[in-house]
């Protein structure tokens, strides 16, 4: 599949390996996303940087932060929705600070995996890996040791009802394109519920997670990157 970038696997899925990509041609149509859309999409130039925000919402930008630096470990399932609406599904591990693997269900054979310096998308039929630095990722800001969204983050979007808060957010350093949108649920207590990526076309990638464990001791060598064709996952 071939974008304006050749290094990406598709129109979302690695946008971000090439910040200086080109804009796509009126008439060339993009690739369908793969199931790496939206992990590292770089977001499209804007004059908007983030907006001012009142006493209520810098307390809910405040309780996103202090979830994410009190949290260890994660596991569950999730869901992911791509802009053309396919859907994925598969097993997530997260571990702080920088770690996560999302194995992908039959199908798609495909591992979202980073080790806290690298993310790397495995495609294991195609025997093909596409690898770039978690800090040039929009996850940069949500899995570093020290969470501090107010000081580190420029904040798009705030939102609250009475059992969700939302923030989108991007990072303030212009090394680190990206821009993502997290829902938490306060009840019974606050829980990351999904988020969406929207990349430098307006497209959007939706990640939905369930039977969610917090806290589980997690084994480490499920965050080393593998190269695919050592990857015992990869053999028929």
């Amino acid at each position: 599949m071939k974008t304006g970038s050749a290094r990406g696997l598709g129109a979302v899925a690695l946008t971000a390996l090439m910040l200086a990509q080109p804009a796509m041609a009126e008439d060339a149509k993009p690739a369908a996303p793969s199931a790496g859309a939206g992990w590292s999409a770089e977001i499209a130039p804007s004059a908007n940087r983030g907006i001012t925000l009142d006493e209520s919402q810098v307390t809910v930008v405040k309780a996103v932060s202090d979830y994410f630096n009190a949290l260890n470990t994660l596991k569950g399932s999730f869901v992911q929705t791509t802009s053309d609406q396919k859907r994925m599904k598969g097993k997530f591990s997260l571990m702080r600070p920088g770690k996560f693997r999302f194995d992908y269900a039959r199908p798609s054979r495909q591992i979202i995996i980073s080790d806290g310096e690298y993310l790397a998308i495995q495609d294991l039929d195609l025997n093909n890996e596409d690898r770039i630095a978690l800090d040039q990722t929009p996850f940069r800001l949500l899995l570093r040791k020290n969470v501090d969204l107010l000081k580190d983050a420029q904040i798009m979007e705030v939102q609250q009802a009475e059992d969700l808060m939302v923030v989108a957010l991007q990072d303030k350093s212009p090394d680190t394109p990206g821009r993502i949108k997290v829902y938490l649920s306060t009840k019974p207590e606050l829980e990351l519920k999904e988020w969406v990526t929207t990349d430098a076309q307006g497209l959007d990638t939706r990640v939905e997670i369930a039977n969610v464990v917090k806290g589980e001791k997690l084994d480490a060598a499920l965050f080393k990157i593998q190269g695919v064709s050592n990857n015992p996952l990869a053999r028929p």
